[in-house]
């Protein structure tokens, strides 16, 4: 796919000087100036400051809300900026309203009124505010579906606490561990829906894998039918998470929330019988058996349990759909890469070789074979720059607050889009062009909170390890045993509202293994 006729025209880029007072409630003084994205010289008089609510009776005394429309109640502008994700569009959508407004306008979007914001600046200003501006409140079709204690809707304590339990779990030390299963997972993978096959569609068997290894790690539920039960209420899910929010028959919405009302007796049974276990050997349990052990196994100072069943019901369905399909994506697109690009395809084989030649054929692989790879980790992060997985964060102002002579008045979604400042041309250069080199150790390191592909700050996501592994993991398993070729050389996808190729990826399949003996 090209994307040659999106070059973003956007500078806005924060200096070290004005954007360290970023991430706490800035009183009417203290003013903090966001840089015009036409310009690289900061405005001189644009603060973001906290104003008292307004009354809906003194409407003469309000700020100027950015400019913009709303257009239809509920509807909006939702169906437009849909069809640009759909159409995968979603740079023009923005730029267009950009070159109108400029770089803060409103809008009303998936049942709330919006103003949308960009550039670093803005991304920083979205990732490290504090709860006392901003709450994490999503729009209703995400809320609704994913649940209400699920961390990215969380804000301040609340988040923390619960971001704290994830990541005891997600974070590294425990992760390495998890190499060799994730392995096992991935081997047993190509052997069942890879091998012997002479065409497949990528896309959806690279989804079956991350949802399997998200069912091994996350809910500890192993291979069979409870699996295949789960998966395609997943997918409902996910279709339903970011539509407009009409609960009617045969809509994405209705049907996302059937699904997750299946899932929840499901995921509730799992977690009674883990807390059973937890109590029968007396708390002897690994923590680290799977996320649902690790989260009933936490306490507070108090030896009181840190999170509800709602809390780890609500969490475990937002780790699963955010594994299940970010990663997914990111593979797809780096398996159609290489079939595009020799130059990196080459490098990266030859990389993965030199992890081959030091183990035996279906030998595990270990965290330090992974640790090697660093050129394959590099074009992954640069594929994420091109097409971040997720593209838009939303927030929600919990007071007026003024942004760049403007009021976002409280109660009004803000939003970023991730691929605003991916694509901004004063920030990375020639943005349509992949080019790995960007994320090498010496390479200039791009403005704080240019690439947010993993969030920024404290909203960092916690997966962003096993994302990694999972990624490292396959990529060797495929290198080292397939050759591949596009079918459909310029086969598209849209955004609903993850990335979808409309024929899944389709590629000609050939195993190295096979064409060797064949050769002998």
């Amino acid at each position: 796919m090209s994307k040659d006729s999106k070059k973003i025209i956007l500078t806005n880029q924060p200096s070290s000087s004005s954007s360290s007072s970023l991430g706490t409630p800035l009183p009417i003084n203290n003013r903090f100036t966001p840089l015009s994205p036409f310009s690289s010289r900061p405005r001189s008089s644009t603060p973001i400051s906290v104003r008292p609510p307004y009354s809906s009776r003194n409407n003469t005394n309000r700020g100027h809300q950015p400019p913009g429309r709303l257009g239809l109640p509920v509807i909006g502008q939702s169906i437009g900026l849909l069809r640009a994700l759909k159409a995968d569009r979603v740079e023009e959508w923005f730029q267009q309203r950009i070159t109108n407004h400029g770089p803060v306008w409103k809008a009303s979007l998936f049942g709330y009124p919006t103003v949308v914001l960009h550039g670093p600046t803005a991304n920083k200003f979205i990732y490290t505010c504090d709860g006392n501006l901003l709450t994490n409140t999503q729009p209703p079709s995400i809320s609704r579906i994913l649940g209400s204690k699920n961390i990215i809707e969380l804000s301040g304590n609340d988040h923390k606490r619960v971001r704290t339990a994830l990541v005891s779990f997600l974070k590294l030390e425990v992760l390495k561990q998890y190499v060799a299963k994730v392995d096992q997972e991935v081997q047993h993978h190509l052997l069942t829906h890879w091998h012997g096959k002479h065409e497949v569609q990528v896309q959806p068997l690279i989804k079956i894998l991350t949802f399997n290894i998200i069912c091994s790690l996350v809910i500890g539920i192993e291979r069979g039918p409870k699996r295949d039960k789960m998966l395609p209420l997943f997918q409902d899910m996910i279709e339903g998470v970011l539509s407009v929010p009409i609960n009617l028959p045969f809509t994405q919405f209705r049907r996302g929330i059937k699904a997750r009302k299946k899932l929840v007796p499901m995921i509730l049974h799992l977690i009674r019988e883990k807390k059973e276990a937890l109590k029968e050997h007396n708390q002897q349990t690994d923590p680290h058996k799977d996320l649902i052990t690790s989260l009933l196994s936490i306490c507070d100072d108090h030896s009181s349990k840190t999170m509800s069943e709602e809390e780890i019901i609500d969490n475990i369905i937002t780790v699963m759909v955010a594994g299940y399909d970010t990663t997914s994506v990111l593979l797809t697109f780096l398996v159609k890469l290489l079939a595009n690009n020799k130059a990196v395809y080459s490098a990266i084989v030859k990389e993965q070789e030199e992890t081959a030649r030091s183990k035996a054929y279906e030998e595990a692989l270990t965290w330090e074979d992974l640790v090697k790879m660093k050129y394959t980790w590099r074009v992954a992060t640069e594929m994420l720059r091109i097409n971040p997985p997720v593209n838009l964060s939303f927030r929600r102002a919990k007071q007026d607050i003024e942004y760049g002579g403007f009021i976002i008045p409280k109660g009004w979604q803000v939003l970023i889009s991730a691929s605003m400042t991916h694509m901004d041309d004063s920030i990375f250069k020639d943005p349509t062009m992949f080019d790995p080199t960007r994320f090498e150790k010496h390479a200039p390191s791009p403005p704080p909170f240019s690439f947010v592909a993993f969030g920024g700050g404290p909203r960092m996501c916690p997966g962003t390890e096993l994302a990694k592994i999972e990624t490292l993991v396959m990529m060797h398993r495929l290198v080292t045993r397939f050759t591949w070729e596009l079918l459909k050389k310029d086969e598209s996808f849209k955004r609903v509202p993850m990335p979808e190729f409309d024929h899944g990826l389709l590629v000609q399949l050939k195993s190295l293994k096979e064409t060797m003996n064949a050769a002998i």
